[in-house]
């Protein structure tokens, strides 16, 4: 996963996923260990909802992972891992990266 950061638009998704505190604290959490979306939810103190938001962000970024997996009792549980990843972020990193970077719409493009 280490070559990866040398996308520029993978290194934006992976800094604007972690530009939340809540998708901070909710890394925090999974570093000490997989844990399932409802004991997330009330270990980082967000609704459900809210919760699957900020996980799609991370996961779309490479940063947590999800499985689905069925308890003793049949019920279907939604686990989350942190990945293990190292973010290099030098300034000559952000300058290969800028090389990459796709014409993409972003929140400051649309203000304009």
């Amino acid at each position: 996963m280490d070559d990866a950061w040398r996308s520029g638009d993978a290194l934006l998704d992976v800094l604007s996923a972690l530009a939340n505190p809540h998708r901070l604290r909710i890394i925090a959490v999974l570093t000490e260990g997989r844990n399932y979306v409802s004991q997330l939810a009330r270990d980082v103190g967000l609704s459900r909802p809210l919760l699957y938001m900020h996980l799609k962000k991370l996961e779309d970024a490479g940063l947590v992972s999800g499985s689905l997996e069925l308890s003793e009792d049949g019920r279907a549980m939604k686990f989350y891992a942190v990945a293990e990843f190292e973010i290099p972020l030098t300034p000559q990193v952000i300058a290969c990266a800028a090389l990459t970077l796709t014409d993409r719409d972003t929140d400051t493009e649309k203000e304009s």
